[in-house]
């Protein structure tokens, strides 16, 4: 009896790290790529578009996708959010040559959060957080996650998935409607 115990609370510490107990997506702070934080918290009551990004990706032109989307929606409350990450082996090993090439190849506004795992146990808590809630651990760079105005992760989209394509833009639509 007394192994069993002992060995669900060395458990637990595991539990708590594969899914963070966050009521929404607003619990967050993430390292910005700048340096500083971001706090969720300052875009409660609008939309995020959260995207793993990775500058040496086959699908790095998504970055303009995210940026027109970026510059679409913002003033209807959506935000874009890009996270690079080097969990697929396709990213930069340090900040400043990310910031750099985003914005010397597409002119990236959006913010963007500092080079973070998102898959796996050594993934940010936001990235486990928001795999929990439904949205899936991404498979590969540019997996997207759409966070209603109420902070509630709604909907993973496999990388494949194009920003600016009708499943997406429908999506946005609908997360725009809603009221926080």
């Amino acid at each position: 009896m007394a192994d069993a115990s002992r060995r669900s609370l060395l458990a637990a510490p595991l539990l708590m790290a594969a899914a963070p107990a966050a009521a929404d997506a607003w619990s967050f702070r993430l390292p910005s790529l700048e340096g500083g934080e971001l706090d969720l918290a300052a875009w409660r009551g609008r939309a995020l578009l959260v995207a793993n990004t990775a500058s040496f990706c086959g699908f790095t032109p998504q970055y303009a996708a995210l940026q027109r989307v970026h510059d679409r929606f913002q003033a209807r409350g959506l935000t874009v959010l890009g996270v690079p990450s080097n969990d697929f082996n396709q990213e930069s090993a340090d900040n400043a040559t990310i910031r750099e090439f985003c914005d010397a190849q597409f002119g990236i506004d959006f913010p963007m959060a500092a080079l973070s795992h998102v898959k796996g146990p050594q993934a940010i808590p936001l990235f486990r957080w928001l795999a929990a809630e439904g949205g899936g651990e991404p498979r590969w760079n540019f997996h997207k996650y759409l966070v209603a105005r109420d902070g509630r992760a709604v909907h993973g989209f496999a990388t494949r998935v194009d920003p600016e394509g009708a499943e997406m833009q429908r999506a946005i639509e609908m997360a725009l409607a809603a009221t926080a």
